[in-house]
């Protein structure tokens, strides 16, 4: 049962990421890759939440919380200056 949610779970954030990647690279706006960016760091969390459920150790937890808030303080920062940019 472990093995096959690994795999379930391995395939969903994969997919995630690279529908994240091409939303970067093929986002029309700055705020489009914004939010692509913001998803692909809440997918790199779910990943490494995920492995260290999977493998029921706690020592991540640090990893995640340094991970959380650089995407928060990464995204406040993109939008203040991308509002700052509109007439």
């Amino acid at each position: 049962m472990t093995v096959v949610l690994a795999v379930v779970l391995t395939v969903l954030l994969s997919t995630t990421a690279l529908l994240a990647l091409a939303r970067i690279y093929r986002g029309p706006s700055l705020l489009d890759r914004v939010i692509a960016a913001d998803l692909l760091l809440a997918t790199m969390l779910g990943a490494v939440g995920a492995e260290a459920a999977v493998n029921r150790h706690a020592t991540t937890l640090p990893v995640l919380v340094v991970l959380s808030l650089l995407g928060f303080v990464g995204s406040v920062a993109l939008v203040r200056f991308a509002a700052r940019e509109e007439p």
